[in-house]
């Protein structure tokens, strides 16, 4: 049957697919609009069935906080040219949104979740059909508290979010908090939190390198552990200098402003 115009951009609308896709699913459908969005969708299990193996390196991090919840999440595809595209970075905020009205539990969770009838990784599989790109939600974050902020570093590929106890904390503060994360990556909010690997791993580091400088075997675990408590300065969020005046620690510049960060979370496709 003869497809025309009109009904190839009906049917462009309604699925984001290109022109020539969209005229075969209508020829191959006999003009059944229904039928048709349904062969595209298919098109697009297919492709992302097809690219499975390949790697999604490249994305779009998006972030929003909303009262006491923020969450972080990342689209992932493989190109720069697609996580660039207008249309990619507005279904990423698409989920996102999704994500903070209901609140998901976990990645599986979030990828249940439906939008318009359709699950979140329904939504994902269908446009990598009309990418031609395998895509995946990869990251996905969140914080709960008092208070809580959300900073999308430019490009949206790093994006951070930050958790207070307090229920008003100036905005300014929070998102000095959220830059500070994004800025300097600490591992945890402090040294009590610092997981018992990371700790152990960063001794064991210490005490080769002081052996490999010469030092007295003797002297290796004291010399590990003041290595340790320089690491805790550098590495946990409250105890490093805040990167907007480094005469005062990011604990004391919260003090000051009478804010307690209690958790945060940083997402990243950039290499480090």
């Amino acid at each position: 049957m003869a497809v025309t115009m009109a009904e190839i951009s009906k049917l462009r609308t309604m699925t984001g697919a290109g022109m020539m896709d969209c005229k075969n699913a209508l020829t191959e459908s006999g003009g059944d609009f229904e039928k048709a969005v349904e062969i595209i969708r298919k098109k697009g299990q297919a492709v992302a069935a097809k690219r499975s193996d390949r790697e999604a390196s490249e994305g779009c991090v998006l972030a929003a906080a909303e009262g006491g919840y923020a969450a972080i999440l990342a689209l992932k595809c493989e190109t720069d040219f697609v996580a660039k595209n207008a249309d990619f970075i507005a279904l990423t905020k698409t989920l996102l949104d999704k994500t903070v009205a209901e609140k998901p539990a976990d990645l599986d969770a979030l990828k249940a979740l439906t939008i318009d009838g359709h699950t979140i990784a329904d939504l994902v599989t269908d446009r990598s059909g009309i990418t031609g790109e395998k895509m995946e939600v990869d990251y996905f974050e969140f914080v709960t508290g008092g208070s809580t902020v959300a900073y999308i570093h430019p490009g949206n590929k790093l994006a951070t979010i930050v958790a207070f106890a307090e229920e008003s904390v100036d905005y300014q503060v929070m998102r000095d908090v959220a830059m500070q994360v994004a800025a300097m990556n600490p591992v945890s909010l402090d040294k009590s939190s610092v997981p018992a690997k990371i700790i152990a791993t960063e001794l064991e580091i210490a005490r080769e390198k002081a052996r490999e400088e010469g030092k007295p075997e003797a002297m290796l675990d004291k010399i590990a552990e003041g290595r340790l408590n320089k690491f805790f300065q550098e590495s946990t969020l409250l105890a490093q200098a805040f990167i907007k005046d480094s005469k005062i620690t990011v604990a004391d510049y919260l003090k000051a402003n009478n804010a307690t960060a209690t958790a945060f979370k940083r997402v990243t496709l950039n290499q480090e």
